[in-house]
């Protein structure tokens, strides 16, 4: 196995320390924050010295490449975005807090996600359609690599999907902005240009997400280990399970213990270094 390790405070001593300890024939630097240690062995104590270094590791097949992915799946906030984007809306109505708690639970799998969104949005009722626009323009941010990590799978032909708990309003221009070939989301129900409190339609959840990307793979004649898949919470546990390789960004404990790779510290390029 080659040991993929990153992050942005690495040093060549955290990779010399590193081959030592899982008796790598050698390592070689992927860019400025990241080595790959080539025919390493999985060793007890690796885990807790990334983590006090604060780096991401991955044991990866050698043969492994980003290539060998037809379909990849993207779960979007918190993931390809740095926000909630229902949070963020629960502040403009005066109820962050209210709406925080609520999917903090659910993205731990303490409460289902129907019923949590449900509850979330029922929170927003009467706030006016322009706080749509203005989480979007003024406080919705891109993850740090997710630009790179796109513009390398759509050279390489690959299928991108977003699939997302969160609101038609952010998926169908994150799926423009970022060139995504599917998207699919909850739409708000909104009448008289304010939100009603309800969605329109059925709640797309953990299981829609699933059942996604198990359309588009068998769509595309895909084995499961064609598949990659990157979320966060709990909802996005049944779409990875879809997919013959996972990954956990910035995750709920619960998603990383379920989840092939962990990216904690380093952005979703990092992505690229575990699969070149």
């Amino acid at each position: 196995m080659n040991l993929v390790v990153q992050g942005p405070s690495i040093t060549l001593r955290h990779g010399e320390t590193l081959a030592r300890m899982t008796e790598a024939t050698g390592f070689a630097p992927l860019g400025a924050s990241a080595f790959r240690l080539t025919d390493a062995r999985e060793r007890e104590g690796v885990a807790a010295y990334c983590e006090g270094a604060g780096l991401d590791f991955g044991f990866v097949p050698p043969e492994t490449a980003l290539s060998d992915f037809r379909l990849v799946a993207f779960d979007m906030d918190s993931t390809v975005i740095t926000i909630e984007c229902v949070d963020e809306l629960g502040a403009l109505a005066g109820k962050k807090d209210e709406v925080a708690a609520i999917t903090t639970a659910a993205m731990r799998g303490e409460i289902a996600f129907a019923e949590s969104l449900r509850q979330r949005v029922a929170l927003l009722a009467g706030l006016s359609d322009r706080a749509l626009k203005k989480v979007y323009e003024e406080r919705l941010q891109l993850t740090e690599g997710i630009e790179p990590l796109m513009a390398r799978l759509k050279a390489l032909g690959t299928r991108t999907v977003l699939v997302s708990g969160g609101f038609t309003y952010f998926t169908e221009r994150l799926k423009k902005r970022l060139g995504f070939d599917h998207a699919t989301s909850n739409k708000l129900e909104i009448t008289r240009r304010r939100l009603t409190g309800r969605l329109k339609g059925e709640i797309f959840d953990a299981v829609a997400k699933a059942a996604v990307v198990r359309e588009a793979r068998d769509e595309l004649g895909l084995h499961r280990n064609q598949v990659l898949a990157i979320g966060d919470g709990a909802n996005d546990l049944e779409m990875m399970a879809e997919a013959g390789t996972s990954v956990a960004y910035r995750a709920k404990p619960l998603v990383r213990e379920k989840a092939t790779y962990c990216l904690n510290h380093v952005g979703l390029d990092g992505v690229l270094n575990l699969f070149p």
